[in-house]
C-alpha cells in the first residue's frame, strides 16, 4: 500500500485558493468584507494617502479577512463535531463572532482616522458654497420622498406604504435623513454628523433585509431614491 503523496508547493496554493473562493461563495459577511476592502483601496488612491496610511490600511482589511475566514473555519469544524445543541459550542462560535467584530470595528477606527480629514476638507469645499439650509427644505425634501414612494408602490402594486413593496420606504427616508444631515450640519461637524447619520441609514436599510420584509433590491432602490430626491432639493432651492 503506498503511501500518500505529499501535497506540492502548488497544490499547497491551489487549496489556498479553493478555501478563500469557497468562503467568497457561501458566506455573505465575506462578499460585503470584500466589497468594502475594494472600496477603501480605491478610496485611498483617490484621496492619495501616505505610504503609513495604506500599510495600516491594508493590515486592517487582512484583519478583518482573515478573522472573517477563521470564524467560518470554527463553524464548520464545530458543526461537523456535534450533532445537537451543545452549549460549549455555540460559546465556540460566539467567540469566534466576536473576533470578527473587533477586527471590523477596528477597521472603521482606522479608516476614520485616516480619510476624515482628507474627505471632509474636499467635501467641505463643495458643501460650502452653498447657503445654509433651511429647515423646511428638509421637511419638503422627506415629504417629496415619502410621496415618491408611495406612487412608486402605488404604480408597481406591491407592498403597502409601510411594509414590504418596491422601493423601501424606511431605507428612502433613512437615507434622505442622511443627505439632508450632511447639508446642514456646522463646517466643523460635518464629516461626523455625515458618517453617524449614514451608519444608521445602512443599519435600518439592514434590518429591512434581515426581517424579509424586503429585498436587497428594494432596499437599494429605497436608498437611491431617497438620497437623490433629497440632493436634487437642496441643490436646487438651497
Amino acid at each position: 500500500m503506498s503511501s500518500r503523496r505529499a501535497p506540492t508547493l502548488i497544490d499547497s496554493f491551489n487549496y489556498a485558493f479553493e478555501g478563500i473562493i469557497h468562503v467568497l461563495r457561501t458566506q455573505r459577511n465575506m462578499r460585503l468584507h470584500f466589497a468594502i476592502a475594494f472600496l477603501v483601496i480605491v478610496v485611498a488612491l483617490v484621496a492619495d494617502v501616505t505610504k503609513i496610511e495604506l500599510v495600516v490600511l491594508l493590515l486592517s482589511i487582512a484583519f478583518v479577512l482573515i478573522a472573517e475566514m477563521i470564524n467560518t473555519a470554527v463553524e464548520a469544524a464545530i458543526d461537523i463535531a456535534t450533532t445537537s445543541f451543545d452549549p460549549m459550542a455555540k460559546l465556540a462560535k460566539d467567540i469566534a463572532a466576536g473576533a470578527v467584530l473587533i477586527a471590523a470595528v477596528n477597521a472603521v477606527a482606522v479608516g476614520y482616522l485616516v480619510f476624515s480629514g482628507k474627505v471632509a476638507d474636499r467635501s467641505a469645499d463643495l458643501l460650502d458654497r452653498l447657503r445654509q439650509a433651511p429647515a423646511e427644505l428638509t421637511l419638503a425634501a422627506l415629504l417629496l420622498t415619502v410621496i415618491i414612494v408611495i406612487a412608486t408602490k402605488a404604480y408597481t402594486g406591491r407592498g403597502t406604504p409601510l411594509r414590504g413593496g418596491l422601493p423601501s420606504g424606511h431605507s428612502a427616508l433613512a437615507f434622505a435623513g442622511w443627505i439632508a444631515a450632511t447639508y446642514a450640519a456646522g463646517v466643523h461637524h460635518r464629516f461626523l454628523i455625515s458618517t453617524i447619520t449614514l451608519i444608521m441609514a445602512v443599519l435600518v436599510a439592514q434590518t429591512r433585509v434581515e426581517s424579509g420584509i424586503h429585498s436587497s433590491l428594494e432596499v437599494v432602490y429605497g436608498a437611491l431614491l431617497g438620497a437623490l430626491a433629497t440632493l436634487i432639493v437642496f441643490q436646487v432651492f438651497a
